[in-house]
Formats: C-alpha cells, structure tokens, sequence
C-alpha cells in the first residue's frame, strides 16, 4: 500500500535499525546515567526501532493512530482536553516553559515500563491500523505517544510520531513545529 518505498541500497524499512550489540550499548550507557530520545513514527518506522524500544520495556504498536469522531492529523494533546501529562517536560520551569498543546501528525502509539510518565495521553476511544500483509488493520491503541522514565542512573523519552519535533512545509502549509497555534517547540526543548 505504497508506505515502504524501496530503498536504494536495498532492505526494507521494517527491518530493525539496530543491531543487538547496538542495542546492549545503548542500554548500558543509559543505565550508567546517560539519556535516550527515542522518536519512531507510524508504520514502517515503529517496526524498525521496536527492539530498541523493547529492550526498555516500550511496546510500539506499529500502526497509525486516530481518534474516531475527531481530526486526528493533527492530533492535539492540550490542558484543555486533558491529554497532557504530569511530568516536568511538560510543566517545564516556569510560565515561559509550561506546555499548553502539542500538535502530532498521525504516529504510532506506545505502551511504556512500569513507572512511566505519560507525556501525551491518547483517549481510550483511540484505534491504530497496524500493517498486516497488504492491509491495515484496526486494533485499541496503547495509551501515549509521548512516554518518559527513568532506566537505571538515566533517562528515556520515547515519541511515537516524528513530525511534531520537526518544522516541515507541505503544500506550503507549514506542520509540526512551525504550525500556528502549538508549543510543539518548548514541548522539544523542555525534552533536551
């Protein structure tokens, strides 16, 4: 269906990105104190990074998620509608960082470790169609797409979309972080 456009040297997007000695590395640097920024769009991309996301106990469900009866490209996560989290990325350190509404361009869903801080918080009517041979199929969606915890002496952010931490112009009509009316862009610096 026309998402995993062939790529030049060969492969398949789908295939995992990181290697498992890769991933072993990454884990033992976050562990000792270092910080992981894990961002894995909608399908093909969750499929790539899924076993990086696994080894921190993150479940991408690997799809594209939507919220039935509302638009759902953008997706907006505001104070107003509940969907932001309590956590210090999105309360930020004063009036000037404090989050009031992301905007995200479709995505993927997540599922985080015991613990996890939901940053953006995905409704319970929420679904994801999730690439099953030439189709999509529709299954729940997990409840974020936007996680943050701790991983031993560190800490991980999982994003399950990519466009909202990027300032891109379609159709000239920008999205993402230059999209009028969202604070997508604090939402990335309170995360660094």
């Amino acid at each position: 269906f026309g998402i995993n456009i062939p790529l030049p040297a060969g492969g398949d997007r789908k295939t995992a990105a990181f290697s498992a000695d890769e991933i072993a590395a990454v884990r033992s640097w976050v562990g000792g104190g270092g910080s992981l920024l894990l961002i894995a769009d909608h399908a093909p991309f969750g499929e790539a990074a899924a076993e990086l996301g696994s080894a921190f106990g993150v479940t991408m469900h690997k799809g594209f998620v939507e919220v039935p009866g509302e638009l759902s490209d953008p997706l907006l996560f505001s104070r107003e509608n509940g969907r932001l989290g309590d956590h210090p990325i999105v309360s930020g350190d004063g009036a000037g960082t404090l989050i009031r509404r992301v905007m995200t361009f479709t995505g993927q869903s997540l599922d985080g470790p015991d613990g996890a801080a939901i940053l953006l918080r995905l409704p319970g009517t929420a679904v994801e169609a999730v690439p099953s041979g030439d189709d999509l199929v529709e299954r729940p969606a997990g409840p974020a797409q936007g996680i943050a915890f701790e991983f031993g002496k560190g800490r991980v952010v999982v994003l399950g979309e990519g466009g909202m931490v990027t300032a891109q112009v379609n159709a000239r009509v920008p999205y993402g972080m230059n999209q009028p009316d969202n604070d997508n862009k604090q939402f990335v610096l309170n995360i660094m």
